[in-house]
């Protein structure tokens, strides 16, 4: 199992490099118009880096990484596709101040990240960084504290707006392939909040087969949701009045 717990981060790192691309090609697309594709495609990115940081640790010791898989993985991308989420169901100016609020809190946390001494001694390889990184952040960093706000924050916008979003779909009885793609999203994110609930059981080692789960079913989840409205036939073809017999 040690061999595939390498392998299995590095298959979710390059599954989400793939889909953080599509997301942002999307949203070169609409030429600015989709913000939601482009936050989704940096927290999508967040945590491709967090997978990758996540493999290396398999193979060998780095703060580096350990700085990248605990900043972009355990804090900051589930709040950045959250507030995606948020910019695609509602369209009012005050989204906005909260996406810069979100950017400087963000940086804020990063500048905390990368000013807290790691014990690196503590650090055993083999052991999934999962179910050894409490040791390794002491337990008194301040950056420890912004972790509950930002998957709070996330996880409600993220799985509470895609079943919201897709129960207004089924309601209308409108646009299944939205309903389906929403719910596999609310799916995925509950997926990376079970792992985190599993870590703390001492069950790390299947905290990268969640992000690899996560992976595939927000990928479907966004591609589904995305789909482009059908339009109906009655709607596509000019209403013509009929030629007056002759």
């Amino acid at each position: 199992m040690g061999a595939l717990n390498a392998i299995v981060p590095f298959a979710s790192a390059v599954l989400l490099a793939f889909l953080t691309y599509d997301l942002y090609r999307r949203y070169q697309h609409y030429q600015g118009s989709h913000r939601h594709l482009l936050f989704w495609a940096i927290g999508l990115g967040m945590f491709g880096v967090a997978s990758l940081c996540d493999g290396l640790l398999e193979l060998v010791w780095s703060e580096l990484a350990f700085i990248g898989w605990y900043l972009f993985g355990a804090i900051l991308n589930a709040a950045w596709i959250g507030q995606g989420t948020l910019f695609l169901l509602v369209r009012k100016r005050w989204v906005i101040f909260t996406a810069t609020a979100l950017a400087m809190l963000s940086i804020v946390t990063a500048v905390l990240m990368l000013s807290t001494p790691l014990q690196a001694e503590a650090f055993r390889l083999g052991i999934p960084i999962a179910d050894q990184y409490q040791e390794i952040l002491p337990r008194d960093a301040l950056v420890r504290r912004a972790t509950p706000i930002f998957n709070i924050y996330g996880t409600i916008l993220l799985v509470g707006g895609a079943l919201y979003s897709g129960y207004l779909f089924y309601r209308k009885k409108i646009l299944p392939n939205r309903v389906m793609g929403n719910i596999l999203i609310a799916a995925g994110a509950l997926a990376i909040a079970l792992a985190g609930l599993l870590t703390r059981f001492g069950l790390g080692q299947f905290h990268s087969y969640a992000q690899l789960f996560f992976a595939v079913l927000m990928y479907y989840g966004f591609i589904l949701a995305s789909k482009p409205a059908a339009v109906q036939e009655n709607e596509r073809l000019p209403q013509t009045k009929p030629a007056a017999a002759k």
